[in-house]
């Protein structure tokens, strides 16, 4: 499934979502952020943090790929940072394409489902971007983020691809 929808901040990005079952298509280098559709014992993680620069809010756990780091490897650091918790199965959902219609320019965003455990209790992210943690009833995760329908098809496919 392929959905076009422009970024609703910033007129100059529009998103190009498609999902996939493998990133191998995609050219590393335009390869920018990771974000995982984290469930743990049946419930869905969401973190509530800065993402992107932007004020507090509530989100998925992710972010950015570091230089060299293999695109899978870059998911479990960040969940490990950001929740304290270990990925036990990944799965890729699918990916947007973030296109600025000034100049061309674009990366790819990747979305995964994953089932994860925790390590301990959650403390805080070494990096400070989230301050929060929260298990919740998956289906309800539109109290926590509206993304559109990009958003709306990203969790669709995660809850297909695990089954809830």
């Amino acid at each position: 499934m392929k959905i076009v929808e422009p970024f609703k901040t910033d007129n100059n990005i529009v998103f190009e979502y498609e999902d996939v079952d493998s990133f191998e298509q995609l050219e590393y280098s335009k390869c920018f952020q990771t974000y995982g559709v984290c469930f743990c014992n049946g419930k869905l993680v969401v973190a509530h943090g800065h993402y992107g620069g932007k004020q507090k809010d509530w989100g998925l756990i992710g972010g950015r790929i570091e230089e060299g780091e293999a695109l899978e490897e870059t998911l479990h650091r960040e969940v490990k940072e950001e929740s304290n918790m270990k990925i036990l199965s990944i799965k890729p959902i699918g990916y947007q394409k973030a296109v600025n219609t000034k100049d061309g320019s674009f990366n790819y965003q990747l979305r995964y489902a994953c089932t994860v455990v925790p390590f301990g209790p959650f403390v805080s992210d070494p990096a400070g971007a989230i301050d929060e943690i929260k298990l919740i009833e998956p289906r309800d995760y539109k109290k926590y983020f509206d993304w559109g329908k990009i958003g709306d098809r990203i969790m669709e496919r995660a809850f297909e691809i695990m089954g809830i």
